[in-house]
């Protein structure tokens, strides 16, 4: 049996310096994310996420610092979507308000006349867990209904949860990609609204509001960063499914420092490798992959990239890489049985991939090549994204407690 490599990567040739970028501008207009921000702290119970730094981790792999965003404590949904599912349910009712750049508090869209003027709405996504229990949850607390379509692999822990959030969960043949078609073309029919993660030709607006959504989480790592004395972080590693987590990470950052902004590695499955394979392509577009994407990560298993994502990716990022499950369950370990004096974090398989990544790139040989370009040093800080906790408890226990998808011998590390 041929082993897969732990970690494959590919320098992004197109990558352009320019200040001004056609594409991060579109994407985020100056000083929207602040707007972002201020929106997502009026809804009650809103808490910044906390980063937490892995100090010894760091200075075992020869780097100044590893912080974490960790999101598994994002108002008690265990994943950053909701940033993005909300703020995209906020500007669909502006929309259909028709209120054109006027802005309207929270609190106005749970009571009064603007939500006796929208009536009934139901909002609909295609999810492998937690952007549709994000969207059920944003729904359900402005007291919409929401649909919420998954595919035939999702484990039935996260299919429980979007219902425990309002959700009405709907099971079809296929993989994520079938689940996003298939949602599109009910709601047509149904009169349902929308909330998707990725763009297609004619539906972009919705896609670009969730990619919008989830700069708050880097509006808060700034602001914690700048209590450290850190004024950015020189690296990020950021994991990808159809790009828009990748996209918002790297957009943000080129947008508030430019040339200067961070060097960035954007994370796959190897099983599921779209922004892999579109950068390894002649043409520079996006390309599509086929099959079961059967992998562990399942927030990660998209075979279909997110164009407007794909267009900041492939300006701004520095590499992209692909990473077969065992280096998922590798970075879960270690976040659950940290080094002393390092924080323990609950990091589920699509969360966990990133510090796994980074760990081979520290220490596998074969990786030597994108460590030395990238510059990953004494005086670096590289930032992580916890994008979920134990979100699919069987799962978890089974990589955490019996040792699934272990390391092969011939990969194992061994920190100095």
């Amino acid at each position: 049996m041929l082993l897969e490599t732990p970690i494959t990567y590919v320098k992004n040739e197109r990558k352009r310096t320019d200040h001004e970028l056609r594409s991060i501008c579109s994407l985020l207009p100056e000083g929207l994310s602040r707007q972002v921000n201020h929106f997502h702290r009026q809804i009650p119970g809103f808490r910044r996420s906390p980063l937490k730094g892995l100090a010894n981790l760091a200075q075992r792999l020869g780097l100044g610092g590893i912080w974490v965003k960790d999101e598994s404590m994002r108002l008690d949904l265990q994943s950053f979507k909701v940033l993005g599912g909300s703020y995209a349910i906020y500007q669909l009712i502006r929309q259909r308000l028709g209120l054109g750049d006027q802005e309207i508090s929270y609190a106005d869209l749970t009571g009064g006349e603007l939500r006796a003027r929208l009536g009934d709405l139901t909002f609909a996504a295609a999810t492998d867990g937690n952007h549709g229990r994000g969207v059920a949850w944003a729904a359900t607390q402005l007291g919409f209904k929401s649909v919420i379509y998954v595919h035939k692999l999702t484990s039935q822990s996260r299919i429980r949860a979007i219902e425990r959030n309002g959700a009405r969960v709907v099971v079809i043949d296929g993989n994520y990609d079938d689940a996003v078609r298939q949602v599109y073309a009910d709601a047509q029919r149904n009169d349902w609204l929308v909330v998707s993660d990725t763009a297609w030709e004619g539906y972009e607006d919705i896609p670009r509001w969730v990619i919008q959504g989830y700069t708050t989480m880097f509006t808060e790592s700034q602001e914690q960063l700048a209590a450290l004395g850190l004024v950015k972080p020189t690296h990020l590693f950021v994991q990808a499914g159809v790009g828009s987590l990748a996209a918002a990470t790297v957009g943000f950052y080129s947008r508030l420092f430019g040339e200067q902004r961070p060097k960035s590695v954007v994370i796959e499955p190897t099983k599921a490798a779209c922004l892999y394979q579109s950068a390894c392509s002649a043409d520079g577009k996006p390309h599509s992959v086929q099959g079961e994407l059967d992998t562990i990560m399942a927030g990660l298993a998209c075979g279909d990239p997110n164009p407007l994502a794909w267009q900041v990716l492939s300006d701004c990022a520095d590499y992209f890489a692909i990473c077969p499950d065992y280096v998922a369950a590798k970075g879960m370990r270690v976040y659950g049985v940290p080094l002393h004096g390092d924080p323990l974090i609950i990091s589920g398989e699509s969360g966990a991939v990133t510090l796994g990544a980074l760990m081979y790139t520290m220490l596998f040989s074969g990786a030597a090549g994108m460590r030395e370009d990238l510059g990953l040093g004494p005086d670096s800080q590289v930032l992580l994204i916890n994008s979920e906790g134990n979100t699919s408890p069987d799962d978890y226990r089974n990589v955490v407690w019996e040792g699934s998808m272990p390391v092969p011998d011939e990969y194992k590390m061994y920190l100095p």
